[in-house]
């Protein structure tokens, strides 16, 4: 018996998983994500919207996984200046 699971290299967010309602520098973030998740810890990854594109860099710190659900905790490192868009 497997446990199913997502290896993710960037983190997208819609606002009811927890996006962050304002982007700066160093605010926190707690966000949960459905199903569970491997997400890099302690280095910075694209924060990216519903429409895929990324507004910031966010540095995730704390992952833990209950109840079908990862939950997570970070910080904003950088924001840029123009969103990058993630699609190709």
């Amino acid at each position: 018996m497997g446990m199913p699971c997502e290896v993710n290299s960037i983190l997208k967010l819609t606002q009811s998983q927890g996006y962050p309602e304002a982007l700066a520098v160093g605010v926190r973030i707690k966000a949960e994500k459905a199903g569970y998740r491997i997400l890099p810890i302690d280095v910075p990854i694209l924060l990216v919207d519903g429409d895929w594109m990324a507004w910031a860099d966010v540095t995730i710190e704390t992952l833990t996984w209950a109840g079908g659900v990862t939950h997570l905790e970070g910080t904003i490192g950088r924001v840029y200046d123009a969103p990058v868009s993630c699609q190709a």
